[in-house]
């Protein structure tokens, strides 16, 4: 049995985050869903799609979950009483759709270069240009249109500009150009084929790119799509996920918890930021316990030691970058995680953080030769033990000086949105000003739980050693 997982795009290249949601709007992760009367109000243009994919399959798909609509887009509600442990739903692998479903005519002109994420959006194009004559049409058509997908490749440069602060908003323009480039690679053959791909714009791919990457699933049969299970959407604290089963050839969902008849249904699509949320499925959570924030610590180029703490921390394979955001500086870039107490451990702020403001703070060569020769004596890592009292609290206050910067500027950016409607869904734009707030004070809440850690550290190494701390 295997884990199946939402594909990100860190399955494919670079540790980027991956594409938009599947439906126009997702749930918060403590959001109430519509009640049974309005759900089943709503499901009249879904009523024939479970039993046209049970045909198409051959056997039952689920016989306790109904498709509807709630105030999050297209969903799935109990139908009746389900209890932990119950098998909720089952799609074989013949109904999920896979880069093998490409036309053998266009796949032979396809080059080894183009990623699966770009195969199966031009199966999707493929049969989405077929309308009614596809296989597929009623998977297809109860699938969002251009306009209805929420990811930040999607917003206008003023909408970006609200998560300026956030690796997001790079991470948005990288993302928006390799899918750029994954257009001019399969281009050639979409004009070979004007039959099924007539007039088919860079605008059409990439909404059919952010569409299949939203909703796929990595199984043990490699990237699909699964219909009606793409219809579940995502609770960060929920157990349940989507399972591949090789021997039976299926993938299946087994429910965490009891549902009541109408309730709506969920499981998690995997342990996600709201950046990751954001960028691969068009979504945030007003609490996220997943999220995390980068942070940029840089080696001034005017720093006299600058050369000896390149050399060494390259030497113990902590990575360095050069002229980092156009700054005359070296550095590497960390990932934070909420540090859960002020008096703990520090669990959350990387250990090789902490290493590389030790060994940014170094102010002699002496210092530099003592931690290389203390890394020999023991297991390798450089600066992994705590420098002198009045050392480490320098090192880390350099951290905190960082921390307490970004702080400031999220909070700025935070205050320059103004006041946000939890639940604001009435217009785009509103929609997407909520999402970008989320966004930011989780990151905010991130960084303010380091600060914190970081002030009761040094404050408790200048007590123990009676060391006086500037202000």
């Amino acid at each position: 049995m295997w884990f199946a997982t939402r594909i990100t795009n860190a399955y494919f290249h670079r540790p980027l985050f991956l594409l938009s949601s599947p439906l126009s709007f997702k749930p918060t992760a403590n959001a109430v869903s519509l009640s049974k009367k309005d759900s089943l109000g709503l499901v009249e243009d879904c009523g024939e799609f479970l039993p046209w994919l049970q045909q198409k399959a051959g056997l039952e798909i689920s016989s306790v979950l109904s498709v509807g609509v709630s105030i999050y887009g297209r969903s799935l509600f109990a139908s009746k009483f389900i209890e932990a442990g119950d098998c909720i739903l089952k799609v074989p692998y013949s109904v999920q759709i896979s880069p093998d479903n490409i036309l053998p005519k266009i796949e032979s002109f396809l080059g080894d270069d183009v990623s699966n994420i770009a195969r199966l959006a031009v199966v999707f194009l493929a049969e989405q240009k077929m309308r009614q004559d596809s296989e597929w049409a009623p998977y297809i058509s109860s699938l969002p249109q251009i306009g209805e997908l929420h990811s930040t490749i999607f917003w206008s440069k003023a909408e970006l500009e609200m998560v300026q602060k956030s690796p997001l908003y790079q991470d948005t323009i990288n993302h928006r150009a390799y899918i750029e480039k994954e257009f001019l690679k399969v281009r050639p053959v979409l004009e070979r084929f004007p039959h099924n791909f007539e007039d088919m714009t860079v605008e059409d791919f990439m909404h059919a790119y952010a569409l299949v990457g939203s909703r796929a699933w990595g199984t043990s049969k490699g990237l699909s799509l699964i219909p009606f299970a793409d219809f579940l959407n995502h609770d960060g604290v929920s157990e349940a996920v989507l399972l591949s089963d090789e021997d039976r050839e299926i993938s299946e969902v087994i429910a965490d918890r009891d549902y009541a008849a109408g309730e709506e249904v969920f499981i998690r699509y995997g342990k996600f930021s709201n950046a990751t949320l954001l960028l691969d499925f068009g979504f945030t959570l007003s609490y996220n316990i997943y999220d995390q924030v980068q942070i940029w610590m840089g080696i001034s180029q005017h720093d006299p030691l600058c050369k000896l703490k390149l050399e060494l921390l390259q030497k113990h394979c902590m990575p360095t970058i050069t002229y980092a955001n156009g700054f005359n500086s070296f550095g590497s870039s960390f990932t934070i995680k909420e540090v859960r107490s002020s008096r703990g451990k520090g669990r959350g702020i990387p250990q090789s953080l902490r290493a590389f403001v030790r060994v940014l703070s170094a102010t002699s060569p002496q210092e530099l030769k003592d931690m290389a020769n203390e890394a020999a004596q023991t297991d390798g890592r450089l600066a992994r033990r705590p420098l002198n009292s009045s050392r480490e609290i320098e090192a880390h206050d350099m951290l905190l000086s960082q921390i307490a910067q970004m702080i400031q500027e999220y909070d700025a950016s935070i205050k320059l949105l103004g006041y946000v409607n939890s639940h604001a869904t009435c217009s785009q734009v509103a929609l997407r000003r909520r999402m970008a707030k989320d966004l930011l004070a989780g990151e905010l809440r991130i960084l303010q739980s380091a600060s914190s850690w970081l002030k009761n550290y040094c404050a408790t190494l200048s007590i123990a050693n009676n060391y006086p701390r500037q202000p």
